[in-house]
């Protein structure tokens, strides 16, 4: 696979806060649609699940619904690319860890990727974060009571990245994703799923730019304890 030499990953806040309980939203979420057009995050307070995918921004909330944002929403955490496909492959009747496996085959494991899959699936299961007031729980127990959704037979897109481990608190190491349907009346954050019939579509990245919530006291003053949250973003991812 080529690397684009000017492909980038863009990023603001970072996983770890969010883990932590720096939840309050920093930048507008129509802000990172200046830096890419497919990408994922949540809103303030770790409010449901954000897609974005063909420069659209869609919202899924915790009863279950879908809304498209209009870009004011502020976000604690989101990252964006634009996607340009690198390398495409279908495959059929597979399970989530079969085309993780395959996708790792394909992809280095020291390069951020994003990664796009659309077709027919027999089965997905989603979560979604519901929305938290302050003082502000850590992300982990918010994940063990969290809204699960389930459904059979979904044309969709999942959209996420994968992180190499190195930077592991900055993102989650390994697959983020999210799924949105085709009709745009499901979606969520990926917990498993069965493919029937789909195309994956890779984009290996060349840089990581990351964005700090400078102006925001609570991100400054606390420090992030990587050890820590290490384990809870395991959990919750």
């Amino acid at each position: 696979m080529t690397v684009k030499t000017k492909s980038y990953i863009y990023q603001h806040g970072t996983l770890g806060g969010l883990m932590q309980d720096l939840m309050d939203g920093t930048e507008k979420i129509g802000t990172l649609s200046n830096y890419g057009d497919f990408g994922l995050g949540t809103l303030e307070g770790s409010n449901g699940e954000v897609i974005f995918l063909d420069g659209v921004i869609y919202h899924a909330d915790e009863t279950g619904k879908i809304n498209q944002l209009v870009g004011d929403e502020l976000t604690p955490y989101a990252a964006v690319t634009n996607f340009e496909s690198d390398e495409r492959f279908t495959l059929m009747n597979v399970s989530d860890d079969v085309v993780k496996e395959d996708i790792l085959e394909k992809i280095s494991h020291n390069l951020f990727a994003a990664v796009k899959i659309n077709g027919k699936f027999k089965h997905m299961h989603v979560r979604v974060a519901p929305k938290q007031e302050k003082p502000y729980p850590r992300f982990v127990e918010i994940a063990r009571n969290q809204p699960e959704f389930e459904a059979d037979n979904i044309s969709g897109t999942i959209v996420g990245f994968f992180t190499p481990r190195l930077f592991h608190g900055a993102a989650a190491a390994g697959f983020h994703l999210h799924f949105i349907s085709d009709d745009r009346k499901f979606g969520g954050h990926v917990l498993d799923f069965k493919l029937s019939d789909g195309t994956v579509d890779l984009m290996e990245l060349a840089e990581f730019r990351q964005h700090f919530p400078t102006e925001n006291a609570d991100y400054l003053s606390n420090e992030i304890k990587l050890d820590e949250i290490s384990k809870d973003i395991e959990e919750a991812e």
